[in-house]
């Protein structure tokens, strides 16, 4: 063969091999889980749209009407988000079979956001076994920030336990030997945060608590414990429950006359969800915590962050109330997820999801000022800044310093 041809053939060869090694090496940038595609990220949630929590179905349409933003703009590095959403109506039999569904039958990715302490309980361990992410779960339960026993499910709120915990040291300074009593939820939540409660007040809980009265997610009503709770004749009311049960009380409290102090668990703190209804004259003086920015908060009317929030939920979310703060927090969260999903890249494995969820440090305006999203391998709580508020008016008055809430605190 004459050296030129040999020298060409050769140039072919190489050529053609420097070109198999780019494919493979394009191809080995890109790897997948069931879930995602070059074009697709399917993203599975579980809300209560109807039931007894279905007042935090608006998180959910929220979240579709964010994905639908992003979409919109290209999506996330190319890949537009299958955001599929299923009602639970807050019951955990309902929430498995509807985990069961996504994971096996839709193939999503990751369970994205799913709401509520007992649906979440009901899958955590059917999510682990099946090494699938129950990513920034829409609950506060302490139990969510276990790496080493759970590697598969992150929370993304405060917990219960710290924010208990704040009431009872408010309490101990400020109300020392006032007695306690409290309405909570008969579920993981609501135990969840009488612990902290009790934790919180330490051996002088046996004495300051007189009461604790429970109720069940499928009762009708709360009047009856309030009035039980009323005649043990506490100082102080601890509210520990969900969007329609919290504005019950406080309106029963209200027609009964009775004034304690009254401490309210920040999920059910929404103006336009709670209080609104409840009754602005049975509001006045009720405490939480805070870590978002209230959208009824005149501090914030001229805020860019929620500026950008109003613009996105009057063209993305009409129907949506925007003085509801539930559609503050499912915006929040489905920015944090699309945080996430950039920086795995084009590495959409549910392996490189956690990873890259257990590496997070970064603020959304949306929070109050000194509050970060920051996580890691051994803390998978990414909020846990709460600030005192006082309810005088219409809307919520914040005092006092942000509070990282840790077991001394």
């Amino acid at each position: 063969m004459p050296r030129r041809a040999f020298s060409h053939t050769r140039t072919f060869a190489l050529a053609g091999l420097l070109v198999t090694a780019l494919a493979s090496a394009s191809h080995a940038q890109k790897t997948y889980d069931p879930g995602a595609t070059d074009t697709e990220i399917k993203i599975g949630n579980i809300m209560p749209y109807s039931g007894p929590a279905s007042a935090y179905g608006t998180i959910g349409k929220t979240e579709a009407a964010y994905f639908a933003k992003l979409n919109s703009e290209g999506g996330i590095n190319g890949r537009k988000i299958n955001f599929i959403s299923y009602d639970d109506a807050y019951s955990p039999p309902k929430a498995v079979e509807q985990a069961r569904r996504l994971v096996e039958s839709d193939e999503v990715l990751l369970i994205f956001n799913p709401l509520g302490t007992p649906s979440n309980s009901a899958i955590q361990k059917y999510m682990n076994a099946r090494k699938v992410p129950q990513l920034f779960v829409s609950t506060g339960a302490a139990k969510w920030n276990d790496p080493q026993h759970f590697p598969w499910t992150m929370g993304w709120q405060p917990n219960y336990q710290t924010e208990a915990r704040i009431y009872a040291a408010y309490i101990l300074k400020n109300y020392p030997g006032k007695t306690i009593g409290v309405l909570y939820q008969n579920d993981d939540f609501g135990k969840d945060y009488v612990t902290g409660l009790r934790e919180g007040l330490g051996d002088q809980a046996n004495k300051l608590i007189l009461i604790e009265a429970s109720y069940e997610t499928s009762a009708p009503t709360v009047d009856s414990q309030v009035v039980q709770i009323k005649a043990a004749n506490p100082d102080i009311f601890v509210n520990i429950t969900t969007p329609k049960f919290a504005a019950q009380a406080i309106r029963k409290i209200g027609e009964l006359g009775w004034h304690p102090m009254h401490f309210l668990t920040n999920v059910s703190a929404s103006i336009g969800g709670v209080m609104k209804p409840a009754g602005y004259d049975n509001d006045q003086g009720i405490f939480t915590t805070a870590y978002l920015k209230d959208p009824k908060d005149p501090e914030w009317k001229n805020d860019p962050a929620m500026n950008a929030w109003r613009a996105f939920m009057t063209k993305w979310y009409p129907e949506g109330d925007q003085e509801d703060a539930s559609t503050v927090f499912g915006y929040g969260v489905a920015r944090g997820l699309e945080q996430v999903l950039r920086q795995c890249g084009d590495d959409l494995t549910r392996e490189n999801v956690m990873k890259q969820a257990a590496n997070l440090d970064f603020e959304l305006g949306i929070y109050l000022p000194g509050t970060r999203i920051k996580t890691s391998p051994t803390d998978f709580a990414p909020i846990e800044q709460l600030q005192m508020e006082r309810f005088k008016g219409e809307s919520w008055e914040r005092f006092g310093p942000v509070m990282s809430g840790e077991k001394n605190t």
